[in-house]
């Protein structure tokens, strides 16, 4: 271990520092601009430096690990435990001391500067996404208010919204028109940035392997292959496949004493984002298995698809698509670990997912 362990709780503009010995007892205290910590960190002999993964967390870890220090991201919600009385900078730096010693607490993998960028593509689409969401939402509800209904949906609401607006027989106010076209043209044009955002994202993962076997997994798109390729970094840090669906959250809480277990819906523990991604994409998958299942349907069903129809109609559709997508993270999880295509009647795909 490191002789200096040095616990920093990042802001904006000054750093609070907390600088321990190789027994965790705390030596010194510092508050520190910016400037004067990068200072500090250029002159200080390689230690260990503990921050929490929050916000320009990991930008310090990348810098401090290329200056020869030894960095340690701690997830922000398991230190918080550690705060003594008032939470204060101060309290918050000694606190990431004293986790750091419970050898349960795992740290948070430091991310690169592409999978920043991937996953800063993705926020900007969910921006433009909820943006466009909202605006729809308010032109439906104005023109309930006049007696127009539009249905749900984003294809048939945009060609009727289009279709009340337009029309020189609507009931809509002359005075409104002009505004609400508007609002129509701002929507085409959040259609077109997040498809922009959308060949971006391909473009910069389109030479890497793991994103192309990840997508011949029925139900796994552009957007979660990528967003799992860039969130997950390295899968080695999975023991298995059960790993990786509890830290996505799509695994059973549980909740035991005395003797009696209980399991109750899933934790959603984890990011939420990616897990949305996930459970959509296994809606998608089960209601494309439930038209090819139909007698005129298209083509037969692999063993995966038969499976989540066969829980569908024992549990239901919602039920069924949670199981999906935490099926579906184990299979992720085998896919790349073991780096193939996807295959849905291969007969060692649910051992492989273990």
């Amino acid at each position: 271990m490191s002789t200096m362990i040095i616990g920093v709780d990042l802001a904006t503009a000054h750093f609070e520092l907390a600088v321990a010995d190789a027994q965790f007892q705390i030596q010194q205290r510092k508050r520190l601009s910016r400037s004067q910590f990068t200072q500090f960190c250029r002159e200080l002999p390689p230690s260990l430096i503990l921050m929490e993964a929050c916000s320009s967390a990991h930008y310090w870890a990348r810098t401090l690990q290329a200056g020869g220090h030894q960095v340690r991201l701690l997830p922000a919600q398991y230190v918080r435990a550690y705060v003594r009385r008032n939470k204060t900078d101060a309290a918050d730096a000694a606190a990431l001391i004293e986790a750091t010693r419970c050898c349960e607490l795992r740290p948070v993998p430091v991310k690169s500067v592409d999978q920043q960028s991937v996953l800063q593509l993705h926020r900007l689409r969910e921006q433009y996404k909820n943006t466009r969401n909202a605006r729809l939402n308010l032109l439906r509800a104005a023109l309930r208010e006049l007696g127009m209904l539009v249905p749900r949906g984003l294809r048939r609401g945009i060609s009727a919204l289009h279709a009340a607006v337009h029309e020189a027989s609507s009931a809509l106010p002359a005075k409104l028109t002009t505004i609400y076209v508007h609002v129509l043209e701002e929507v085409e044009q959040l259609q077109q940035d997040m498809v922009g955002v959308e060949t971006a994202l391909r473009e910069l993962t389109r030479q890497d392997r793991i994103v192309r076997d990840l997508m011949t997994i029925c139900g796994v798109g552009p957007l979660i292959a990528t967003a799992l390729r860039a969130t997950v970094g390295e899968i080695e840090r999975f023991p298995s496949g059960r790993h990786l669906a509890c830290w996505l959250g799509l695994t059973a809480r549980e909740y035991s004493t005395g003797g009696r277990h209980r399991l109750g819906r899933i934790s959603r523990r984890g990011d939420l984002y990616v897990r949305t991604l996930l459970v959509n994409g296994a809606r998608s998958a089960l209601l494309a298995a439930n038209r090819f299942s139909t007698p005129g349907g298209r083509r037969p069903l692999d063993r995966l698809r038969l499976w989540a129809v066969d829980i569908q109609h024992r549990r239901g559709l919602n039920k069924a698509t949670v199981a999906l997508a935490n099926k579906l993270a184990r299979i992720i999880w085998a896919t790349w670990r073991y780096q193939r295509p996807f295959d849905g009647n291969w007969p060692g795909s649910t051992a492989a997912c273990d």
